[in-house]
């Protein structure tokens, strides 16, 4: 159906839309980015549709649209789809990523020729917004590698180290909702790329103009575009199959993909490795990027919802595990049957501390560690790991930004042969060299054949978690987190980091702020007075970490705050540490500290919504 024309022009529009920000319609960010794009010819096809939204004065709309030009966070672009604007996914931001890719490669290498990965994952446009990269990268003169079928993002980083690639994308919104994509961009190690890349490449992106592109078709007949699949994917499959470390296979489970591309590589993983009895949750197997059997269709495994469907049929078969992993499978989720036989939902902190002890175990028993191997973890992650890598004689790395391309980055500065393990919180985990982000299959492989060893012995992952709390001390982490979204919610959360800084809460619940660790300043402030007591030298970011402890309370606890970046939300990070003088006294411990944390948590929520109130 057409539309009809406009009745405005380009000058009308432009004066509409600076009426709006005085009347607080529109923000200040988007008429700027709105401005480019009613006047600078690369965006004239998109000027009807622009206009037509100006007449309509349709000011929410154009502010979600233009109120940013999408950065890149610590997953890459990754927002919003619609037809235009430069805060959303839509063909001309997917483009100028390309181009930003390829032309900033083009200058720091030097080189007008190369080689790039490309895959996609199962997501609405994912495959159309894969074929606009390839089209754009080949017309820059660099050979493409470009899979055929959708791929999980280990996948596309273990191609681009497999074929000696120069760069790489994989588009993907990961555990977004189905309104959403993104791009993911790599360099030439497989991982995501790092600063000062990921600002050149910015920077291209904003100076983008006319992009160069070729048909797609045509590329291919070329040989500028090279298919490939399987013949890569199998490869990839060996590769993790290769860091096996058990025979022990006796385990009955369900796996699901969450209507990602999982099926491909973690569920072929574990049938290929001899997992015979682990099964796939059929009604979430579809690839579809509509995630309709996925309650609230949000496919993000480390929801406890996302297992409710899959538990039924996990009872009817004597399940002992269900497996989920995230559309674009790099991340995996656990729900283990306990002791009673009901199936509960493990922390990504959890899952890290498991396969930390399992494969430290695992290396110490083949005399493969030294004191100079290494795991790898976030500031965001518990530090249960960090005991148990201390407690192997093995160094631990832990003063990481939130974002796995800091673990590959590690990774390579320490040395890759030296890599045990690497983990984030937020279901993220590595090991072995054969790529450089986060990895579904690997974590897959490693817990069922942890649990399979528990099993022979009439033991629960739980079970193994109780073990290591009473050799390390209890370990209470989790997570919550305000979402704000649009520039209104951008502003909120400079807002709650400043109050953060500058007018941190003394008291929260039971427990009592004693000092700040500030990642931005680089520097550490004793509280209530909020005054600097220290400095540090790296890493350098916006996290804060809070330390509190309370009256007669035998408990430490850590708080971080940060703002996301893949979604509109600031997050806090809680760890709760007490010590287990006495075994019997686990479950205790455990019910102080929940119920501590609990009152520690409505007491912060509290806080943020008086801080936002006020500001």
């Amino acid at each position: 159906m057409n539309q009809p024309s406009p009745t405005i022009d380009v000058q009308q529009a432009i004066k509409t839309t600076h009426a709006a920000i005085a009347e607080k319609q529109l923000s200040e960010s988007a008429f700027t980015n709105l401005q480019r794009w009613l006047t600078e010819p690369q965006y004239a096809s998109y000027l009807p549709s622009l206009l037509r939204l100006i007449e309509a004065e349709d000011f929410a709309t154009l502010d979600t649209y233009f109120w940013e030009v999408i950065p890149f966070g610590t997953g890459g672009r990754r927002g919003l789809m619609s037809d235009l604007g430069s805060a959303t996914i839509n063909e001309r931001t997917i483009a100028e990523s390309a181009h930003g890719l390829v032309a900033y490669f083009k200058k720091y290498s030097g080189s007008d020729t190369g080689k790039a990965a490309i895959a996609h994952d199962s997501r609405i446009n994912s495959e159309r917004f894969a074929r606009i990269v390839a089209s754009v990268i080949a017309a820059h003169g660099l050979t493409v590698h470009f899979f055929k079928t959708p791929r999980s993002t280990p996948e596309l980083s273990f191609a681009v180290r497999h074929l000696s690639c120069d760069v790489g994308a994989m588009i993907t919104a990961s555990h977004n909702p189905p309104s959403d994509n993104g791009f993911k961009a790599y360099w030439s190690a497989g991982a995501q790329v790092l600063p000062p890349h990921d600002q050149g490449i910015i920077d291209e992106v904003y100076q983008a103009t006319e992009i160069p592109i070729i048909d797609f078709d045509q590329a291919v007949e070329q040989g500028l575009i090279k298919i490939i699949d399987e013949d890569v994917a199998s490869e990839y499959r060996n590769a993790v199959i290769s860091h096996s470390h058990s025979t022990s296979r006796d385990l009955q489970g369900l796996f699901t993909p969450l209507h990602g591309v999982g099926e491909t590589s973690v569920f072929q993983v574990l049938q290929q490795a001899g997992f015979e009895k682990i099964t796939r949750f059929e009604p979430q197997c579809e690839q579809n990027g509509n995630f309709p059997n996925v309650p609230d269709q949000l496919p993000n495994p480390e929801r406890t919802e996302v297992y409710q469907p899959a538990i039924e049929l996990a009872g009817q078969i004597d399940s002992e595990i269900i497996l989920a992993s995230d559309p674009d499978a790099d991340r995996l989720g656990v729900c283990a049957k306990n002791t009673a036989g009901e199936f509960i939902h493990l922390t990504g902190n959890q899952i890290g501390a498991l396969l930390a002890d399992y494969i430290l175990r695992k290396r110490k028993e083949k005399q493969t560690l030294t004191p100079e191997h290494f795991v790898v973890e976030t500031i965001v992650t518990t530090p249960l790991i960090a005991a148990i890598t201390r407690k192997s004689n093995v160094r631990i790395i832990n003063n990481l930004l939130v974002g796995f391309k800091y673990i590959a980055q590690t990774m390579d500065e320490e040395g890759p042969e030296r890599f045990v393990f690497g983990t984030e919180e937020s279901l993220g985990y590595l090991a072995g060299e054969y790529c450089r982000d986060k990895d579904a299959a690997i974590a897959a492989l490693w817990v069922c054949e942890l649990l399979a060893e528990l099993k022979s012995k009439s033991k629960t992952l739980f079970d193994r978690l109780d073990e290591l709390y009473i050799e390390h001390g209890y370990h209470l982490e989790g997570q919550v987190s305000k979402t704000c979204k649009g520039s209104e919610g951008n502003q909120q959360i400079k807002e709650l980091m400043k109050a953060f800084r500058q007018t941190p809460p003394q008291k929260l619940g039971n427990l009592t702020f004693t000092r700040a660790r500030d990642y931005q300043n680089l520097e550490i402030r004793s509280l209530p007075e909020n005054t600097p007591s220290a400095t540090f030298s790296k890493p350098e970011g916006n996290v804060l970490m809070f330390e509190a402890k309370g009256e007669g309370l035998p408990l430490t606890v850590q708080l971080g705050v940060r703002p996301s970046g893949t979604e509109p939300k600031i997050k806090f990070y809680y760890f709760a540490q007490a010590e287990v003088s006495d075994p019997d006294q686990l479950a205790k411990t455990k019910g102080e500290a929940f119920s501590t944390i609990e009152s520690f948590k409505e007491a912060l929520m509290g806080w943020i919504d008086k801080t936002l109130e006020t500001s």
